[in-house]
């Protein structure tokens, strides 16, 4: 059943982003990025979590909703979630009452539409193989579209993660944060519950996200600041999914036992 459910999703997803998505980039040169991610990209990526949620019963609840800075507030925002399936790459834009900008691989322009809507939406893609254009393409760009409004939105592991697992987090976000005078919101999901990465299978169930405070960034140091942030994150992760971090009870036996 559950393999009948996630099909139906995939198929509606499918269906659906080709007609958006054409009609988006056609409307981009008539209209501005801004207006386009209200009216096109945030009601189909709102769309994706509700079918989710009523076909495949991938149900979410959030906590901290009230850290998100208001419509009206300009503060300069770096979200730093955790990141363990493409889930919440679909729910964020749906929570947040800024337009995003990901900062993410360009092979996913390649994306026939898909890929066609991001570069038409006006976020940052950086060749991950050259780390220093890479940083220089974030630092100029993020800042340019902080001064338009919008929120960028960095992994700070950077990669898809299992549930239960902790991944390297790179100071990239905090560096842009510092540099900008942004302030940083950390972000724990449990997406990886419902999602697990690397699977077109979804698994009913509640995904719990839970939205920390906004840190200043200004007179910080980038490495202690994601330091930080990583530590709010994952004592919060082991608080909502403590079935996924328990330690097995002989994992000590075994680590001490002999050769």
């Amino acid at each position: 059943m559950n393999a009948l459910r996630s099909g139906l999703v995939f198929l509606w997803m499918v269906l659906t982003v080709i007609p958006v998505g054409l009609t988006l980039v056609v409307m981009s040169f008539f209209l501005n990025d801004i207006r386009v991610w209200w009216y096109f990209a945030v009601p189909w990526l709102r769309g994706v979590v509700e079918v989710a949620r009523l076909i495949a019963g991938v149900k979410y609840r959030v906590q901290g909703l009230e850290n998100l800075p208001a419509a009206d507030d300009m503060r300069r925002i770096v979200l730093c979630p955790k990141h363990q399936s493409t889930w919440e790459t679909f729910f964020f834009p749906s929570m947040a009452p800024h337009p995003l900008a990901y900062v993410f691989k360009r092979e996913l322009l390649h994306i026939p539409i898909f890929g066609w809507c991001l570069a038409r939406l006006k976020m940052v893609h950086i060749d991950r193989s050259k780390r220093a254009d890479a940083w220089n393409r974030v630092a100029v760009q993020g800042r340019v579209l902080m001064d338009r409004g919008k929120w960028v939105i960095m992994f700070p592991e950077g990669t898809r993660t299992e549930r239960g697992s902790k991944g390297v987090y790179k100071s990239g976000a905090t560096r842009l944060a510092v540099a900008t005078g942004a302030s940083v919101i950390p972000i724990a999901v449990t997406s990886g519950r419902c999602w697990p990465r690397k699977t077109f299978s979804f698994i009913p169930g509640v995904i719990d996200v839970s939205i920390g405070t906004p840190v200043s960034a200004v007179d910080r140091d980038p490495g202690e600041l994601m330091d930080q942030v990583e530590r709010w994150i994952e004592a919060e992760m082991r608080r909502l999914d403590p079935e996924a971090y328990k330690v097995p009870a002989n994992s000590e036996q075994r680590k001490s036992a002999p050769c």
